[in-house]
């Protein structure tokens, strides 16, 4: 996220700040020396009469801010430069910018790929299947907006760690090599979806399924738009590996980016409910038709891109033609037209 904040400062954040906390709402000519004892002591500095001439500067000077520089106590409030009380660096400026980065990527991520999937994917005859509920389109987008705000609370001290250099991000492929570099890759999705499958499948588990897991099987013939329809805790929990892989290993900070977004785009992928079968990866990539089965059937195909962890832990179902949930739709028609 540090790679997507030094783009948004360089070209809109730092102008909006200066206009919405500029520095010249805390200082003054007329108080230069007294600002600077004060700046020492206290997070806050008064503001002068007349400074900037409007209510909001006298509402902006009680915000919380870091020690402002000497050089800019030292200027005149009609001479000074176009800059905020709030540098980049200050962690408060960092909260809020993540979060309104993350809140229109997710919203735009979310949107522009579930309806390109659910246009140009998803078979719309699931639809007609007698488990698909009345407006659930509707319903699954609207769990999906209101699980965002949630879900982008529980993460942003991780997206804050990163941005302050907590992680073990790095820039240049260099560091460690074009051999890193690619192993990094699969190490970052055996990692991760190892993680995943453990915390998805303890999230079946009685004690917590109903309250936490449940509200997201509601959709047992899921849309696109469903990919992101969970309890927030449960979202946020499925996103927990992503977030601690980059402070356990080094990982190229590009790449970490383009990951995030492709995940997500898998993510939906996987909720199209197609059962397309017999195909070379089938019995590798757990794709959309395993995880229609999860949905079907609740206990199978934990897995987020492999099969192995299933495999492995007995909870693995091969997607077969005949657990197609189109067969029941036709089922259906045939029966209707018989009566």
């Amino acid at each position: 996220m540090d790679l997507v904040l030094d783009i948004a400062d360089e070209y809109l954040l730092d102008k909006l700040y200066a206009q919405l906390v500029p520095a010249s709402a805390f200082v003054s000519s007329l108080n230069a020396s007294v600002s600077s004892g004060l700046n020492a002591s206290s997070s806050h500095l008064p503001l002068v009469a007349g400074a900037l001439g409007s209510k909001w500067s006298h509402l902006v000077s009680y915000l919380p801010h870091p020690p402002i520089e000497d050089v800019l106590l030292s200027l005149p409030s009609t001479s000074m430069p176009s800059t905020s009380a709030w540098p980049r660096d200050y962690i408060l400026r960092q909260a809020i910018s993540l979060t309104a980065i993350t809140m229109i990527g997710i919203h735009l991520l979310y949107f522009i790929f579930a309806s390109l999937s659910y246009y140009f994917i998803f078979n719309h005859e699931m639809m007609k299947h007698p488990r698909f509920l009345k407006n659930q389109v509707r319903q699954e987008i609207m769990c999906s907006v209101k699980a965002f705000p949630g879900m982008m609370a529980l993460t942003l001290p991780w997206f804050v760690a990163e941005v302050r250099g907590y992680s073990m991000l790095y820039d240049n492929v260099s560091d460690y090599g074009w051999a890193y570099f690619g192993f990094s890759i699969l190490l970052y999705l055996v990692f991760t979806d190892y993680c995943i499958y453990w915390i998805h499948r303890w999230e079946h588990h009685p004690i917590c399924y109903k309250w936490l897991h449940k509200p997201h099987h509601k959709w047992i013939i899921p849309t696109p738009f469903a990919s992101h329809a969970f309890h927030p805790l449960d979202g946020y929990a499925q996103s927990i590996p992503y977030h601690l892989f980059i402070f356990m290993f080094p990982f190229h900070r590009t790449l970490y980016l383009v990951m995030f977004v492709l995940i997500n785009f898998w993510t939906i992928l996987i909720h199209d409910s197609d059962m397309i079968t017999d195909h070379p990866l089938e019995t590798v990539i757990n794709g959309p038709a395993h995880h229609t089965l999860h949905h079907m059937f609740f206990t199978v195909n934990y897995g987020q891109y492999f099969t192995w962890a299933d495999r492995m832990y007995d909870s693995y179902r091969q997607p077969a033609k005949e657990l197609d949930p189109l067969l029941e739709i036709k089922a259906a028609e045939k029966k209707g037209k018989q009566e």
